[in-house]
């Protein structure tokens, strides 16, 4: 089940994020397009603020890439939830790699999707959460944050600061439409599912 938990198109390659049987095996494979043979994985290794400890076997739960001061890097959330930033020229096949914890967003959730959007001249991360909503972060100065090395006790958060989109609730999938509005699927009262086009936040 968390052999792949993430993939994405990004210039010419593709990405999937999930689990090996490698030493490191939370694992990050970049594949070239169209494919050629198989590629091996970069074991990826965090520091986890809510554990309070370093860890290479929690699977990446959902990714995007993004460029952080012309510098392509993978930004990665984790369940009960690290966001970690990972350069994009470290992951190198067969070899391990360290992503830098730039946010502890709360425990006791599991991060679903991402986008990265751009409003009124500003880009954002835009993440919807099992139990902490849909969360809005801005990218502003995410170079500057210094890397998580410590606890974070109570399941408090730390780090990159973020808002919740209280109107936006039970979101399983989003994706960008155009430069106003977010498509997204969403849960209803029943147990059904809704398409919706939404206006950015």
């Amino acid at each position: 089940m968390e052999s792949i938990t993430d993939i994405a198109f990004v210039n010419g390659k593709v990405i999937v994020a999930g689990l090996s049987n490698e030493e490191f095996s939370s694992t990050l494979r970049i594949i070239p397009f169209p494919f050629e043979g198989s590629q091996k994985g970069t074991g990826v290794r965090i520091f986890h603020g809510a554990h309070g400890r370093y860890e290479t076997s929690s699977p990446i739960r959902t990714f995007v890439s993004y460029d952080i001061e012309g510098d392509p890097h993978i930004l990665a959330a984790y369940t009960c939830t690290p966001l970690v930033k990972i350069p994009m020229t470290e992951l190198k096949p067969g070899s391990n790699a360290k992503g830098e914890t730039i946010a502890e967003l709360g425990n006791r959730n599991r991060p679903i999707d991402m986008i990265v959007y751009k409003k009124d001249g500003k880009e954002y991360l835009l993440m919807a959460n099992s139990s902490r909503g849909v969360m809005k972060i801005t990218t502003e100065k995410l170079g500057n944050y210094k890397g998580i090395t410590e606890k974070v006790s109570g399941g408090g958060t730390k780090g990159l600061p973020y808002e919740t989109v209280s109107d936006w609730t039970k979101v399983y999938q989003l994706a960008e439409l155009d430069s106003q509005h977010a498509l997204v699927v969403r849960g209803t009262d029943g147990d059904s599912l809704n398409l919706e086009a939404v206006r950015l936040p």
